[in-house]
């Protein structure tokens, strides 16, 4: 903060008010209520909040907790914003998270309020120091991820067992999320995936009612979460007999992992993983869906992004997922994912490898 000249960093995201105060509530998912937190270049940060979270908020380590009984359509926490902010910053630039990948979860008509309350104040964007803070994992956050990615793991090896054609999609994703809880996890946040004969057409949709039948390639695309830290992986699977186009390209994207895996090393860069296991799977095109995996953290998917225009450095730390995928036939995708962490030599794989060759149902 005092390389880039900014007295305070306002941050009103989860992610971001959960990795400096360990704020952990679903509550967020109520979009009624702002809540922020004031990080002062000198001292602990203080939070601004309402007044139904004084109680969670006071059992991490932040002191200083301003509430408001909130929502209130004539101050919803504005005033006291910024009056924190004039206490702990005077003048000086605030900076806060404006890049790619951010949002600020206040309404716009709040944020003019605020800055016509700091008329000298200049806010900058801060989005390069948050990322560059949160980019690299703990040995305690790797930890939450691991066991989120292990369990998962577990709940995929259930798979041929607690699945049968004839059972509707709706029905299977329902019976593998509630293994995946019975398997540890604390929640699944996020659960997508498709069948259909020969591959599937999309890997982020709902399930349908549509009976899972002879001959359909299954995705689940699990997004578990263990102490607030996701997992993201996906698995495939064969109902019955498969035609070898798709063992083939399960075969294919197999193996682009296994590429990705050797390739992650420290001072390799992302759009060198993605190079690689693109030219794994034959080919040097863009793939449809933009990227062949992701940072993986406090939230589902996280800067940096595999890439050929991603230059971000791999370091030891950095939780990554490898997701190559590709088409089978016009409009028929195969997608492969795994979790890792980079490490000094080989990286640490977090899930169970997925096996080499499709698991069968049925």
């Amino acid at each position: 903060m005092a390389a880039e000249g900014l007295a305070a960093l306002l941050l009103s995201t989860e992610p971001e008010i959960r990795w400096f105060s360990g704020f952990l509530t679903q509550f967020w998912q109520s979009p009624t209520r702002p809540w922020f937190l004031v990080v002062p270049a000198r001292g602990k940060p203080v939070a601004v909040i309402p007044g139904i979270g004084a109680e969670c908020m006071g059992r991490t380590w932040i002191e200083d907790i301003r509430t408001w009984s909130a929502p209130d359509p004539e101050d919803d926490g504005v005033g006291l914003l910024a009056a924190a902010l004039s206490e702990h910053a005077g003048t000086g630039a605030i900076g806060l998270p404006m890049g790619p990948e951010t949002h600020l979860r206040m309404p716009l008509n709040d944020f003019e309020r605020l800055r016509a309350a700091l008329p000298s104040t200049e806010f900058r964007d801060a989005t390069g120091l948050i990322r560059a803070l949160r980019r690299i994992k703990s040995e305690a956050e790797i930890d939450k991820i691991r066991f989120a990615a292990q369990a998962a793991s577990s709940a995929f090896t259930r798979v041929p067992d607690i699945l049968a054609p004839g059972m509707t999609e709706t029905d299977a994703f329902r019976a593998f999320k509630i293994a995946a809880l019975e398997a540890g996890l604390d929640d699944v946040a996020y659960l997508v995936g498709a069948a259909r004969s020969g591959g599937y057409g999309d890997i982020i949709s709902p399930p349908a009612d549509r009976p899972l039948t002879q001959g359909d390639v299954l995705i689940l695309d699990i997004g578990g979460v263990h102490d607030g830290y996701y997992c993201d992986f996906d698995r495939n699977f064969a109902v019955g007999a498969v035609g070898d186009a798709v063992h083939r390209a399960h075969e294919t994207v197999w193996q682009a992992t296994e590429a990705g895996l050797a390739a992650a090393r420290p001072g390799a860069t992302c759009a060198d993983l993605f190079r690689t296991m693109q030219t794994a799977m034959g080919g040097d095109a863009e793939p449809n869906v933009g990227r062949l995996g992701h940072g993986l953290g406090m939230q589902l998917t996280e800067h940096p992004s595999l890439t050929p225009w991603d230059q971000t450095v791999l370091e030891p730390g950095l939780v990554l997922t490898l997701e190559p995928g590709m088409e089978i036939s016009p409009g028929k995708l195969i997608v492969h994912e795994e979790n890792i962490v980079v490490r000094n030599g080989p990286p640490e794989l977090l899930t169970v490898r997925a096996p080499r060759e499709m698991p069968v149902i049925g």
